[in-house]
Order: C-alpha cells, then structure tokens, then sequence
C-alpha cells in the first residue's frame, strides 16, 4: 500500500514515520515534507495547499490512502477535491472543518449541542467589540481571531485595557490578517488544560490517549501563547470519569449536531479542554492532531496506524479491535527558533541531530527544518520536537533533554518545564 501524508511539520513527520512501520504500506510519500521526513520517507515537491496538484500526484502514484495533517488544506476543502476524485483521503470536509476553521461556528455549533464552552459573543467590527468591553465589568477575557491563525491568534488579557489592545492588534493591525476579520471574546476559564483527541469516521468515536500541551512561550506559563512549545502523554489528569464525561458530553453531540447541520465529521476530533471547578469546558476544537500532542501520543500507540486511519475513512472504524498503548510516558520538547512567535531567525545550521539519533526511546521530529547545501537548517518558528519515552514522567523527561542538549543551531531556545505539571495532580 502507498500512503501520502499532506504536511510538513513535526505532526506530519510522526505521522509519516508511524505509517512507515506499518507492514501493509510499502511506500510513504510526505507534500512537501521537511528535513527530518527527507530522511525517513519519500518527499514530494508540492505544497500542502495545491489540492489539485496533490490529488494529480496521488491518482499518479496510485496512493491508496492520503492522511492530511495540517489545518490549512483540510479547512480549505482538499478532502472535497480528493474525494470527488474517488480517492480515499483522511481528514473531514471543508464543511465539518469549518470548526476550526471559524471559532464562531464553533461556538454556534457548541450552543446548538449544549456542549460545555465559555460565555462569548462574536464581533464584525472593532467599535462594537470595544463597545462590548466597555461596558462589562472589568474581568479576565479572551479574545480571539475568528479564523486560523497558526495556533497565536488568541489573547488572554487580564485587563480591560489588555483586551481592547487585543481587538485593536486583530482588526485595525491586522496581525493575523483576514483571520481578524471577525473575532470572538470570550470569558476567561481557568484550570488544568488537557488535549483530548478522538478518531471520529461519521459514526464511531474511539478516543486516544490523552495529553497535555504548553501554550505558553515560557517557563511556567508565562509570555505570549505559540502553537505549543511541548507536550506529554498520558496526562494524568485524564481519568476514566473524565473520558467518559468528554464521550457523552462533549464529542458524540458535537458529531451528531455537526451532521445535523450538513458537515458529517471523518478524521480527528480535538478537544482543548480547561477542567473548570464546573466540570470540563471546551477551549478550542481543532479538526486534525495537535502538534506536538500527536508527537507523544503516536510515539505511545503500539497499534499499526495505518488499518486505524485507513477504517476511519472508510466509515468502518467499529470493525477495530482496541488500539494498544505502550504503559510508559512520552515527553515532547520544542526546540524553536530566536524570536519565536514573533519575527524569527532563520536559516541556520544544526548540529547534533546525529547524536541525538543514537540515543535510546528517542525520536527527533522535524517541523520548520529544511535541506540547504547538504546542511539541515531552520527554516520555522518551531525546529524540533524532540521526543523520549520513559518508564515514569521524570525518565521520559530526563532523556527528552538529554536529546535537546545534543543538538544546537544560533538562538535555539526551548522551556525547561515540559511535563513538569504532571507532578502537580
């Protein structure tokens, strides 16, 4: 069998690398990939976003399965373009992926099946939104861009004057671009975070193990929010109460209101979740695997990926036997570059990739990397997910940094606490 993985980040690699393993799949292609998928799969020149061009590949190559991994082309339609091609593709339509794509369709679609979610209103305009500000009591929000936005467009402000700071960066300097044209404020919820990720093929839901990203730029918490700087999986904070609570009260009737409304959901559901002192409440959906949760989780999976993924295009996930999950933790450290999220220095060698391979339960994944003169370089905000099992939270941690000080490039920086939260349940 011949798999095509649409993406070229470090969510993209694990995957590619995971399908790799599978005894059913003879060859992996990765559009367009990046260093680190260079070396462990087959490249192809054609960028996440050209869907006719990726579906021309496929027919091309006779791929019998294509695995999108990043939001862009899924919200954009490349499944609609696929499947009009009798490909078979994994990932929802532009339609269900609308929720992600739209953080007031979310909304909208949370209300409509009663899904625990924080009080928001949406704004088309920069006056109304300050309006709104203004005239609440001065409390905590969260103000956020409609449209996607690479996981930073979301502000927590403390302060009224934070929050109108916020709406005036979105709508009148365009920070995120076209994706602030509409934004969402929200109130503020607090608690543990927790990433909940579910295989969803119209019908059946199957969760995955659970996880715990860092937002955040900096040690413990601090500075301005990024795609993610790590994760761990399993999150401890994920108990057997807490799955069947997100079941029953969050994935199966944010499934069936979505087909209600015309958007039948085939791929991975993601539930950002806070745990409130109300009970878990929704953060975000996001259509597709975190990154760097997938890192961990997929590195835990002992199950062969690809029967999985190949089932839930097919509508024919309730066939499956359980997955099976190794028992012991996986750490994700990012490794990102000077400046990150803000304006960014690239282009510059790394070194120790090498080193880093040799080590036990380690894997190096690539996300912004790229191949210059024989030289793998830095290309994106974040480089690397550097990732280890271990038999507890402490070993897998310890060898995730062991790995990260092999490796350096001119203003690497990562935090030094990924996990660290685990220890505080």
């Amino acid at each position: 069998m011949k798999v095509l993985v649409i993406g070229s980040g470090g969510r993209e690699h694990v995957l590619a690398w995971k399908l790799k393993q599978s005894p059913q799949v003879t060859q992996v292609f990765c559009a367009p990939g990046n260093a680190g998928t260079h070396e462990d799969v087959t490249n192809v020149d054609i960028p996440a976003t050209d869907s006719e061009r990726l579906a021309q590949f496929a027919r091309a190559e006779g791929v019998d399965l294509t695995v999108v991994g990043p939001e862009a082309p899924l919200v954009a339609g490349v499944v609609d373009v696929f499947k009009a091609q009798g490909l078979k593709v994994f990932g929802p339509s532009k339609a269900a992926a609308q929720l992600e794509g739209s953080k007031a369709f979310a909304k909208d679609i949370m209300r409509q099946a009663n899904v625990p979610t924080a009080e928001y209103r949406a704004f088309r305009t920069m006056e109304d939104a300050i309006q709104f500000i203004n005239e609440r009591e001065e409390v905590p929000l969260v103000v956020k861009a409609d449209g996607l936005a690479a996981g930073k467009g979301v502000s927590v402000c403390e302060t009224r004057a934070e929050a109108i700071a916020a709406v005036k960066s979105m709508m009148q300097d365009r920070a995120f671009g076209t994706a602030g044209d509409r934004i969402v404020i929200e109130e503020k919820l607090v608690g543990q975070e927790v990433s909940i990720l579910a295989l969803v093929d119209g019908r059946t839901i199957i969760t995955l193990e659970a996880a715990q990203d860092h937002k955040a730029a900096y040690d413990g918490d601090t500075g301005p929010n990024t795609g993610g700087m790590g994760a761990y999986s399993p999150a401890p904070f994920a108990t057997p109460e807490l799955m069947d609570t997100v079941i029953t009260q969050i994935l199966i009737p944010t499934v069936h209101t979505l087909k209600r409304n015309n958007a039948e959901f085939r791929g991975v559901l993601y539930a950002g979740l806070m745990l409130t002192s109300q009970g878990p409440k929704v953060l975000e959906f996001n259509v597709r695997l975190g990154d760097p949760e997938a890192q961990p989780i997929l590195m835990r999976l002992k199950t062969d990926l690809f029967p999985v993924l190949s089932a839930a295009a097919e509508g024919k996930l309730k066939e499956l036997p359980d997955l099976e999950w190794d028992e012991r933790t996986a750490v994700c450290v990012v490794m990102a570059s000077e400046g990150y999220p803000g304006p960014l220095s690239t282009g510059h060698p790394i070194r120790g990739l090498a080193d880093a391979a040799e080590l036990p339960d380690t894997k190096v994944f690539h996300a912004g990397t790229a191949l210059q003169g024989g030289a793998v370089v830095n290309t994106g905000g974040r480089v690397l997910g550097v990732t280890a099992l271990g038999d507890d939270v402490s070993d897998a941690k310890r060898k995730a940094y062991e790995a990260v000080k092999c490796i350096r490039w001119q203003g690497a920086w990562c935090r030094k606490d990924i996990s660290d939260k685990a220890r505080q349940s």
